[in-house]
């Protein structure tokens, strides 16, 4: 009896049949062993990142070039089927609008910086319309805001940039948000950036051509796979030169940039005294820690700032100040301009 079914090697009667993928369904996921070409089109939209798209197609070009033949194929298409602008200058060519992706297996959104202007309500309803016709969708760093603002990530697990887990949970609370590095849920899949994005591809490396390939791509690009839900940011210690008693410290700022504790709250928190805080902080990064706390809450106001429309009195209280006119003041003195001048006038 002769029998064909997807992506499988049946036994019947004793006979062996080679079962063939071309005819797999649209829910069959891509990480999963495969000997075929996998089609991928990437979404790239302006402000997005050269890194993260590097990080996206690079290990996919080093897989080919490991397997010595053509596994993974790709075009990049962008919103309004020009050379799309990077956040370094470069403008990079695109095949044409999302229309031309139809083909594709699957969809990578890639996006950064003022996602929310970028990824216009026509360019919403084209991904939710065209979604259906990809086996998978996946958005990388601020990809997958687009995701969920398209209605994508209903009831999914998803994560985004590290910096705007908050934000994104938030704004969408029918999305579990977690802040691993990648997430897999059903057929979508998420990154935080750059170098999880890199994590990301080396696990579907893995997936379709197995462990050996993966590691000789990580080997190409000096670097080791990390695992999906390894967080973005190591809070222990986020910097292995660091002295770990500095990176402890740290990362109790990073944690509390609404709330701050003083200098000598912190030293007793791991022991130290604050003359010896000082010291290790001046020996480490050349500053106070009162000196770096400020500048870790004023650098996450300016991205607040630049990336929302968060009122200034809120931006103020999630980071740390005790009112908009004393933000206004230290962003001043540290920018050499006032906070309104990052936001569109009119």
């Amino acid at each position: 009896m002769d029998l064909l079914c997807c992506g499988q090697l049946i036994v019947l009667d004793g006979r062996s049949f080679a079962i063939y993928e071309r005819g797999m369904s649209k829910t069959a996921t891509i990480f999963a062993a495969s000997q075929q070409v996998l089609s991928l089109a990437l979404l790239v939209l302006p402000q997005s990142s050269i890194l993260e798209v590097a990080a996206t197609l690079d290990p996919l070009r080093a897989a080919n070039r490991h397997l010595g033949r053509e596994a993974y194929r790709w075009r990049v298409v962008s919103p309004s089927g020009q050379a799309v602008p990077l956040t370094c200058g470069i403008e990079l060519p695109a095949s044409g609008p999302l229309r031309a992706a139809e083909g594709a297996e699957a969809l990578i959104v890639i996006a950064g910086y003022r996602q929310s202007e970028v990824a216009t309500k026509p360019l919403l309803r084209d991904l939710r319309r065209l979604a259906p016709r990809f086996r998978a969708i996946g958005g990388i760093d601020a990809g997958g805001w687009v995701l969920a603002r398209a209605g994508l990530l209903d009831g999914q697990r998803a994560t985004v940039h590290w910096e705007d887990l908050e934000d994104f949970a938030a704004s969408h609370p029918e999305i579990e948000v977690v802040p691993d590095r990648f997430i897999l849920s059903d057929r979508y899949f998420t990154a935080g950036g750059a170098a999880p994005a890199t994590d990301l591809m080396l696990h579907l490396i893995r997936s379709r051509q197995g462990a050996a390939v993966a590691l000789q791509v990580a080997a190409s690009f000096v670097t080791t796979p990390r695992p999906a839900s390894e967080p973005q940011i190591t809070a222990t210690r986020p910097d292995p030169r660091l002295d770990p008693r500095v990176a402890q410290a740290i990362a109790r700022m990073e944690a509390r940039l609404d709330a701050p504790e003083s200098a000598a709250d912190t030293a007793a928190a791991l022991n130290l005294s604050p003359r010896r805080l000082e010291q290790l902080f001046r020996i480490n990064l050349g500053l106070t820690p009162g000196a770096y706390g400020l500048s870790l809450r004023l650098q996450a106001a300016r991205r607040l700032l630049t990336d929302t429309r968060h009122p200034l009195a809120e931006i103020a209280l999630r980071t740390g100040f005790t009112s908009a006119a004393t933000l206004t003041r230290a962003f001043t003195r540290s920018f050499g301009a006032p906070p309104s001048s990052l936001r569109p006038r009119g």
